[in-house]
């Protein structure tokens, strides 16, 4: 098989695929005759010759996908105009501190936030997919380890959590989770306000990370 060839059939198997396919997924396509260097070299040219397009080609914790770019998004939301799920500061403050200060407790998210969190907001972000119990701290109790997902990445567009923005100052996480959305095109992490549940009434202004 030509290189040409080879290109389309990537091309026609990442458009027509609803998750992003890893490079050991792609070679199935090839019988594995195609080394996984020489498929990643194709995606790279693929990448290229999608430059000039409304669709990006990208490759994210779990693989490679096609998705549309950032700047595409405000005509897009037209064809859907209905409202992504949005969080509230609280779950925004929480998924945060997961995120930069990994793997941690949720005895260590109140301490940063300096109040209880809410067991609603842990679950929604384990129903979202975003974050997981990843084993068990050896101290009294053994309270749960939390970490973000590679569905979290998957969301914001991220290969590794090395391409997390980096912080100037702590309390700029949550901007900086906000600001890496978009590039998903699916996540949401807009601002319901800045109402708190019963028991974070009093959110502290403690740095997230």
């Amino acid at each position: 098989m030509n290189t040409l060839d080879a290109k389309r059939v990537l091309e026609t198997a990442l458009i027509c695929s609803p998750q992003p396919l890893a490079v050991r997924d792609l070679r199935v396509l090839f019988n594995d005759e195609l080394g996984a260097d020489t498929v990643k070299t194709l995606l790279r040219e693929l990448q290229e010759e999608w430059t000039q397009r409304g669709v990006e080609l990208v490759q994210v914790a779990t693989g490679w996908r096609f998705q549309s770019r950032p700047q595409m998004r405000e005509y897009l939301d037209r064809l859907h105009p209905e409202k992504p799920p949005r969080y509230t500061r609280a779950t925004l403050e929480t998924l945060a501190i997961i995120a930069y200060r990994q793997p941690v407790t949720r005895g260590d998210i109140e301490d940063i936030r300096g109040v209880t969190v809410n067991s609603l907001i842990i679950k929604q972000l384990e129903d979202r997919g975003w974050v997981e119990s990843i084993g068990h701290r050896e101290a009294p109790g053994r309270p749960a380890l939390f970490a973000t997902t590679r569905q979290f990445l998957d969301d914001l567009g991220l290969e590794s959590l090395d391409q997390l923005p980096v912080l100037e100052h702590p309390s700029q996480a949550v901007a900086a989770l906000q600001a890496v959305a978009p590039e998903a095109g699916q996540a949401e992490l807009a601002i319901e306000g800045d109402t708190a549940g019963p028991d974070e009434a009093t959110s502290s202004s403690s740095d997230p990370a």
